[in-house]
């Protein structure tokens, strides 16, 4: 199952596919540019996700990890990491995007 996307980027897609295809190659290809095995470079991409303060990232890696078999206490260590690095604020909000998924994904 894939997550539905926002509206505007679906216009977007297709409207220029080649784009999205570009696009989506190299993801596919930064993904086999190391030697993280799957669950790591999922963890890696939520933190970045956090990092960024993203909510819509945070909510799709989420959800893709919850896919892959990552358990939501993961989840929300990555986001407890993140304290010390962006702080208490932002990291409860990256929080709560988790708890967002995971909620719906308990349900």
């Amino acid at each position: 199952m894939r997550d539905k996307l926002p509206d505007f980027l679906q216009k977007v897609i297709d409207e220029y596919p080649e784009v999205w295809k570009a696009y989506q190659a190299l993801g596919e290809a930064c993904s086999n540019a190391g030697s993280l095995d799957r669950k790591t470079a999922r963890l890696v991409k939520l933190a970045l996700a956090i990092g960024a303060k993203s909510e819509g990232a945070v909510h799709s890696h989420a959800r893709r990890a919850l896919r892959e078999g990552i358990t939501p206490e993961e989840l929300q260590q990555v986001a407890l990491l993140a304290v010390t690095s962006i702080g208490w604020s932002s990291s409860m909000a990256a929080l709560s995007w988790i708890q967002d998924v995971t909620d719906k994904h308990n349900q």
